[in-house]
């Protein structure tokens, strides 16, 4: 049973040393009720009391960082099942598989795709996050030879599949300092793994068919002094998959068993559905996923869908308010006030780079609200619109005072043209009209 935050304050020193981060020990005792906090931030913590809080306090899920270096990434360290409760916090590191019978050039030319491909969807940039390399061959040198192949390419985070402890001290030797994932611990194996990870700071992914055999796996691991884990719940087919991930997501956040609170391994490799088994693992709960470099189409979907699962839905993305260019306007160029919602800044850029005509956009501060919304919350009004042109410096761009606003925001077209001095065209309500309007309209 989760703990109080005055039952825990009870239990810490009252030191306010604030070497935990916080203010206060009452502000690090609410911190730990809600799971937000690590009682190892707590330098002055005894044993006993770290016993007593253990697992009750730390986040449901525990924070696992893969990697080191620009590319590293984290994740665990959620609080809910469901995303419309709150918001997933660290979207599935998505990894790309090479297998050490691979030739050198075809291993780099894996590693080096992930390292650059990038697809750029509503001004973020995505990417894939990595390498996991297969020990295929059995053999330890060869094993070292494909590991080096990727490190040769590119510093990012790799998984080491392999249980022959004598092929991961191999590699280990070339990336035991970058904090990669060894893969994979079983009840049989897991001494000899978790002294390995221990020695090189390795992350370690545990693999057991049922919840208890994993919760077991899990404690042993730490009483080994491996913290930092993965699970992998072991499933034979897609519905495996589903219903463990769902009910280890469930048992952690309730700490119905908080042996099972790490993130959790998926090698999506295994099925014949390998599209779909990324798509379940996105939506459902897999932290890491191991896949076949994905065709363009592929790779596309799967960046895109967890792009949307993991933005938060209580906050629209937005742009950043400012002037942007749409091609190279010149001083006569027309200038387009719009809102910093990012689907409203791209859909209408996309339309504007078609016109062929160099303009401007003006992109207010709308805290991310489409352009009705943004009118009907009174979001949108005549003097964000006034402090826009001066804080960006409008007339210093151009030689007119033209300001074209959206159709849906022509209410406030009267007020604009009184409060800015510029005079206010009305433009379409819909963004595929723009060509036709400003080649129709514009007279500078």
């Amino acid at each position: 049973m989760a703990l109080k935050a005055l039952d825990i304050y009870k239990l810490l020193p009252k030191k306010n040393c604030k070497e935990c981060g916080d203010p206060t020990c009452l502000t690090f005792a609410m911190k730990l009720a809600a799971g937000k906090a690590d009682v190892e931030l707590c330098p002055y913590l005894d044993d006993n009391a770290k016993n007593v809080l253990g697992a009750t306090t730390r986040p449901p899920i525990k924070l696992v960082a893969v990697g080191v270096g620009e590319r590293s990434y984290s994740v665990g360290e959620e609080f809910v099942l469901y995303r419309h409760d709150k918001t997933f916090y660290h979207p599935p590191g998505i990894m790309f598989v090479v297998g050490d019978t691979q030739s050198e050039e075809e291993i780099a030319a894996v590693t080096a795709r992930v390292r650059d491909e990038t697809l750029t969807r509503v001004g973020a940039d995505l990417k894939f996050n990595g390498t996991a390399i297969v020990n295929t061959s059995g053999s330890a040198e060869t094993y070292a030879k494909a590991v080096a192949a990727v490190e040769k390419t590119a510093g990012l985070p790799e998984i080491l599949v392999s249980e022959n402890p004598e092929a991961l001290e191999a590699a280990l030797v070339l990336c035991g300092t970058y904090h990669p994932v060894i893969c994979a611990a079983t009840p049989e194996n897991y001494k000899p793994l978790c002294a390995i990870a221990k020695k090189h700071g390795c992350r370690l992914v545990v693999r057991a068919p049922t919840f208890d055999a994993l919760a077991e796996l899990t404690r042993n691991c730490v009483a080994e002094g491996v913290k930092n884990l993965l699970i992998d719940p072991a499933p034979q087919t897609l519905g495996d998959f589903l219903t463990r991930s769902t009910a280890i997501r469930e048992l952690a956040i309730t700490r119905a068993m908080p042996d099972l609170g790490y993130p959790v391994y998926l090698d999506a490799t295994k099925f014949s559905d390998e599209d779909a088994a990324i798509a379940l693992g996105i939506v459902k709960y897999a932290s890491v996923i191991v896949c076949h470099p994905l065709s363009p189409a592929s790779a596309k979907a799967a960046l895109t869908l967890r792009q949307n699962i993991y933005t938060d839905p209580q906050k629209p993305i937005q742009m950043n308010p400012g002037l942007y260019r749409v091609g190279t306007p010149g001083k006569d160029a027309p200038v387009l006030m719009t809102v910093n919602f990012s689907l409203t800044f791209f859909t209408l850029q996309g339309y504007l780079e078609s016109t062929r005509v160099p303009c401007f956009m003006l992109i207010v501060d709308t805290e991310g609200l489409s352009v009705l919304t943004a009118v009907a919350a009174g979001k949108l009004n005549e003097t964000l619109v006034r402090d826009a042109l001066k804080k960006f410096g409008v007339e210093n761009e151009v030689s007119h005072k033209k300001l074209i606003i959206p159709g849906y925001a022509a209410p406030l077209s009267g007020r604009i043209e009184e409060a800015t001095g510029w005079k206010v065209l009305v433009g379409p309500r819909d963004a595929a009209e723009i060509g036709e309007f400003i080649h129709q309209e514009w007279k500078p």
